[in-house]
């Protein structure tokens, strides 16, 4: 099907036979003219030669061949050209950290938190994550925390078990100033009014050795959504001292209660009454190893 094909009773291509034309079979019928008239032989039509282009100068197609093949050959047409040679992988970047301030710790196991070139320090349980270079804070309750420390950070979700920090009040009264910052961060980490403990008292080592009064406050905070991983029950520990000059410098450290385990309470105050003055003879400057980043 759909193949051209020729009917059978179609004269061969390039002849015709004359005595084909009337009668049946080549025959002509009994009216024709006695047999002995000659009969017509076939005749063959041949096809008219095609006219030959190059017949009468064929060296001349030759030679403008030969040229256009010269000028595509000189301009590098046809010729294989060379694999392009695979990129070369980037090169390897060295991160060479910026110096930081190392200070003792004043807990027996603990990690130092050293804020302002080792002026003053504070220490974490070995759990926690020094971050003194990190602020963190929350807009809705207006209170932002510096020289941070975190513990289990990102651990669901980007949420973490807790964190610590050091800000500023603008009250005179240390216990106030402890109240004040313990509210901002349970309303700003938990969404939640905390409920406040009794506050007891506490001291503040300055760098030439003398102490400073300080009142430290724990307050309990059940959070307004806990969803799947924020905490279900969560501690605020805030330890204010100084006011001589119309405000108060706090020290917050929070947690949740439930997963941080079973000292958590204890270990928050540890943080917020390890803060001190650091004589500058206990302070060093180290330079962390470079990384390198690929």
């Amino acid at each position: 099907m759909g193949r051209f094909s020729r009917r059978a009773d179609d004269p061969t291509p390039g002849y015709e036979d004359n005595a084909a034309l009337r009668g049946f079979g080549g025959y002509e019928p009994a009216d024709a003219p006695p047999p002995e008239a000659p009969r017509a032989r076939p005749k063959r039509i041949r096809p008219a030669p095609k006219p030959q282009r190059w017949r009468r100068a064929p060296w001349l197609g030759l030679a403008l061949i030969a040229l256009i093949a010269g000028v595509l050959n000189a301009l590098g047409v046809g010729k294989p050209r060379p694999a392009a040679s695979s990129p070369e992988p980037p090169s390897p970047v060295v991160v060479t950290p910026s110096p930081r301030v190392v200070v003792p710790a004043a807990v027996p196991g603990g990690r130092p938190v050293a804020g302002r070139d080792g002026a003053y320090a504070y220490d974490v349980p070995a759990g926690w994550e020094p971050a003194p270079g990190t602020q963190h804070g929350w807009s809705e309750s207006g209170i932002r925390l510096v020289t941070s420390a975190f513990l289990g950070k990102d651990f669901c979700a980007h949420a973490d078990l807790g964190g610590a920090g050091v800000t500023t009040e603008p009250v005179p009264d240390p216990e106030a100033a402890a109240r004040t910052a313990a509210t901002d961060v349970a309303a700003g980490a938990y969404g939640s009014v905390p409920q406040l403990g009794s506050a007891t008292d506490a001291q503040v080592t300055k760098a030439d050795g003398t102490k400073i009064p300080a009142r430290v406050v724990v307050a309990e905070v059940v959070p307004a959504e806990p969803g799947e991983c924020g905490a279900k029950h969560a501690l605020v520990a805030a330890m204010g001292f100084g006011g001589a000059s119309g405000e108060s410098a706090v020290v917050v450290a929070y947690a949740d209660r439930d997963r941080s385990g079973p000292t958590i309470r204890e270990d928050l105050v540890k943080i917020v009454e390890s803060y001190r003055f650091v004589p500058v003879a206990n302070r060093s400057t180290t330079t962390p190893p470079p990384t390198t980043r690929r």
